[in-house]
């Protein structure tokens, strides 16, 4: 197995990415796996951390076939290929989409509450998960961040097929992905403990992190000359 757990795999990622530290970095985590991932990767490199909402698109009878996805602004994205072989009617991609909007909008509140989203002009944002099989998630979360001038946009993921990584790498500044395994079938098959990460956990996670950013922002404002 290429990772022991998700923290194992942060760290890792963290290593691989070590120049990019500072406050101008925002580490943006896709619930919930990432989220732990995520969580190391804020700390190695000294970075504020945050999550991105997603949900995907599934097919007719195949909820794990991505036909796309739901951003965290409401935006549908489709592979409009899929949708076309599979012949999916419009109604039902209306309805899933809509489906997704609230459950987008229901996990936005119980993960972060009325907490205003990251200002990401001019940072470098980091997009971390705890793997990419079709990418279809990440691509709308790469929509979403794009529309909010980021400096630059890095993917990080410690698995995913090369396919996948060849179709990312194009659109942003840089991928980093520790393991390109063949064949590839599912994320968790490299992962020794791939657990299922609760809502719970992720709001801890989260919670840990911006209470140690306002304690920094705290004792930066009580040394600072007057």
């Amino acid at each position: 197995m290429p990772f022991r757990d998700r923290e194992q795999a942060g760290r890792a990622l963290a290593a691989a990415m070590k120049e990019l530290t500072g406050d101008e970095v925002v580490v943006l985590a896709i619930p919930r796996g990432g989220a732990v991932v995520g969580s190391e990767v804020a700390r190695g490199l000294g970075a504020q951390l945050d999550v991105i909402v997603t949900r995907k698109i599934g097919a007719p009878g195949e909820p794990e076939y991505a036909l796309g996805a739901v951003t965290q602004t409401g935006e549908v994205i489709l592979d409009e290929t899929a949708v076309e072989v599979l012949r999916v009617p419009e109604e039902y991609l209306d309805r899933e989409a809509a489906r997704q909007w609230d459950e987008v909008k229901d996990r936005m509140r119980r993960f972060r509450g009325a907490r205003p989203l990251p200002s990401l002009k001019g940072k470098v944002v980091v997009l971390v998960d705890d793997g990419i099989a079709t990418g279809s998630t990440m691509f709308a979360a790469l929509k979403y961040v794009k529309m909010q001038a980021p400096k630059s946009l890095v993917v990080a993921i410690p698995v995913g097929p090369t396919e996948t990584i060849a179709k990312l790498a194009p659109e942003v500044d840089r991928v980093v992905c520790l393991e390109t395994p063949e064949p590839f079938f599912a994320i968790g098959q490299f992962y020794s403990d791939f657990k299922q990460v609760e809502d719970d956990e992720v709001r801890r996670i989260l919670n840990s992190h911006w209470v140690g950013e306002e304690r920094s922002k705290t004792k930066r404002n009580v040394s600072a000359p007057r």
